[in-house]
């Protein structure tokens, strides 16, 4: 790489992982490449995502602007068809235009048209081994007189946890988070889970094996995040820090990232995008809502977030919510009386929601809830209405209706309709169906 010239940037995320890593603090899981990752790097411990399912949090990430706002609210693929907006731009098509060589593998859940992200090449999808080996084979072969910009997103840990043949995992034991019931049931369902991550980390070490081997490790800036909180119940597709709270790892040697640094301060993970552009020396678009935190890395002077927003518009059904979260105080608003839980199809056949499926559909969401992070880190314990916290209740809702204000949220004008309802009332009006 010449001097002046950007770093390579080389991103890689995971599916339906959230924290559930040896660096996060899970002592029963495998993820010796992960965590070596964070000795060499930033380890943020307040990342979160705008989003607890796949397509809108990807959206997020690569457009740096918020679900409502570029047009994924929900899943992109048949069936469902949430889209981008088409004057959306991406990172890969920003980074293009900088120069960057772009390259994608793996999955993508943004949109059914992926030649508009903005990737030169898009390589075959297909599950750990055999994107890492096409990783290394193009590391092995490149031309390196250009910046690159790798974006590798594996498939693992999705469910089913045994696909590719994966075993269970008790070798450590298993680690139930406490919203979960510890039972027989759900430490098998963990140990399937713990095999799926132990593969994704494997195929981790063999994309930065490979990478060495290439030369370009000093020149490039590895980002690791995962896309939302683990898929199980009462974590993916909720609003609180089950569903939103992400993995997010940096190494850059070249860009002077300490090893082992802990960053404590809210991230969003539409703050991504404009961090890698300003490390790329790219121009970061108006219409980008998040913000860099290059300066947590670099120690230069950095105004930490009072807050992070998040939303919930349609995932297997409409379930509308939006959510405030600040260091203190987690307030979600909850706009239909659906079931008290979403769980996801694939996570319904899982034996822990087989168990009691009443402790996820058995109430109906309340309007409003909140929680004490201080005092009830794993949000137990609905505190909206109690009289102590009225100031803070008021507080954070007039924040968040503003915020919905200031982003033109379409909630605010009634409710939302979906590709589907949209295509019916096209049908109805060509007369065609």
């Amino acid at each position: 790489m010449s001097a002046g010239q950007p770093p390579h940037i080389l991103v890689i995320t995971c599916h339906d992982l959230g924290r559930y890593l040896g660096c996060y603090g899970v002592g029963t899981v495998r993820t010796p490449n992960i965590d070596a990752l964070v000795a060499a790097g930033a380890r943020f411990t307040h990342a979160y995502t705008t989003a607890p399912q796949c397509s809108p949090s990807r959206a997020a990430l690569a457009t740096g602007r918020y679900p409502h706002c570029n047009g994924v609210m929900g899943l992109t693929h048949d069936r469902f068809g949430w889209d981008l907006r088409p004057e959306e731009q991406t990172i890969a098509s920003l980074l293009q235009e900088r120069g960057y060589k772009t390259h994608l593998f793996g999955l993508q859940h943004v949109t059914a048209h992926v030649e508009r992200l903005g990737f030169d090449t898009v390589h075959t999808r297909g599950l750990g081994p055999v994107v890492a080996a096409e990783v290394g084979t193009l590391l092995a072969s490149t031309d390196a007189s250009r910046p690159l910009y790798l974006e590798i997103n594996l498939e693992e840990p999705h469910r089913p946890f045994d696909q590719g043949g994966v075993a269970l995992d008790f070798a450590l034991g298993t680690t139930i988070p406490p919203y979960l019931p510890d039972s027989a049931a759900a430490r098998e369902e963990f140990a399937a889970f713990q095999g799926a991550v132990a593969v994704a980390d494997h195929t981790v070490g063999q994309i930065l094996a490979a990478l060495d081997q290439s030369g370009l490790t000093e020149q490039t800036l590895v980002l690791f995040t995962t896309d939302h909180g683990i898929a199980m119940p009462g974590a993916k597709c909720t609003l609180t820090d089950a569903g939103l709270g992400t993995a997010l790892i940096i190494r850059w040697p070249a860009g002077g990232v300490a090893g082992g640094k802990v960053v404590s301060p809210l991230i969003s993970n539409i703050d991504i995008l404009p961090t890698l552009l300003e490390a790329s020396r790219a121009r970061i678009p108006a219409q980008v809502q998040g913000r860099s935190f290059l300066p947590v890395l670099t120690g230069s002077p950095y105004v930490v977030r009072s807050e992070i927003f998040a939303e919930k518009t349609y995932h297997s059904y409409y379930d509308p919510m939006r959510a405030i979260r600040t260091n203190r105080y987690s307030y979600i608003r909850n706009f239909e009386t659906t079931f008290l839980v979403e769980v996801p199809g694939d996570i319904q056949a899982g034996a822990i929601f087989r168990d009691d499926p009443s402790a996820y559909t058995g109430a109906t969401h309340p309007p409003v809830e909140l929680y004490d992070l201080a005092q009830d880190p794993h949000q137990r314990t609905n505190r909206a209405g109690d009289p102590a916290l009225a100031a803070s209740e008021r507080d954070l809702a007039r924040r968040l209706w503003r915020w919905m204000e200031e982003t033109a949220d379409p909630l605010l004008a009634g409710p939302v309709p979906s590709p589907s309802y949209r295509r019916a009332m096209a049908d109805r009006v060509a007369g065609t169906r």
